[in-house]
C-alpha cells in the first residue's frame, strides 16, 4: 500500500519540476546553461540506450543516463529534452558540454546511481514517458 502513495499524483501533480527542484533533490552540480534551471520537466526517462530514449521519450522530459558521450546530447536536441541528468557523478568531456551549450540544453551531475534517481524523481511525482495500464 505504501506504493499506492507514491503514485497518487502528488509531489510535481503533473505540473512538473524544474531543473532547480531536480537539482536539489537528486544534489546535482549544474556543468552547463545554468540560466535554463528554471525550466521544467513534466515526465522523465531513466535510460542508457539512446534507440530507446528516441522510441519512448516525450519533448519536455529530463533524461537521466549513465551514458556521457555527444549522442545523448544530440538525442536530447531532436527530441526537445528539457535536460539531462548524468548519474553516479559522470561529468562529459569538453566537447560534449559545449555541444550542450551550443544546443541550450542544461546539464546536470547527480552523486545517485539511475536507478535511485529516477525512483527519487518518481517520489516526487514526475511521472515516467510510458503509461502502463
Amino acid at each position: 500500500m505504501e506504493f499506492a502513495n507514491l503514485t497518487d499524483d502528488k509531489g510535481c501533480d503533473n505540473k512538473g519540476l524544474t531543473l532547480d527542484e531536480i537539482q536539489a533533490v537528486l544534489k546535482a552540480k549544474v556543468l552547463c546553461c545554468d540560466e535554463k534551471t528554471s525550466s521544467k520537466a513534466f515526465t522523465a526517462c531513466g535510460c542508457d540506450l539512446m534507440s530507446d530514449v528516441l522510441a519512448f521519450t516525450k519533448p519536455g522530459s529530463i533524461l537521466l543516463t549513465g551514458l556521457t558521450n555527444s549522442q545523448v546530447v544530440r538525442t536530447a536536441e531532436m527530441l526537445d529534452l528539457t535536460g539531462i541528468v548524468f548519474v553516479r557523478d559522470k561529468h562529459p568531456d569538453a566537447a560534449t558540454i559545449q555541444l550542450a551549450i551550443d544546443c541550450g540544453i542544461p546539464l546536470l551531475s547527480s552523486p545517485y546511481p539511475l536507478y535511485e534517481s529516477c525512483g527519487i524523481l518518481f517520489a516526487l511525482g514526475l511521472k515516467g514517458c510510458i503509461t502502463v495500464e
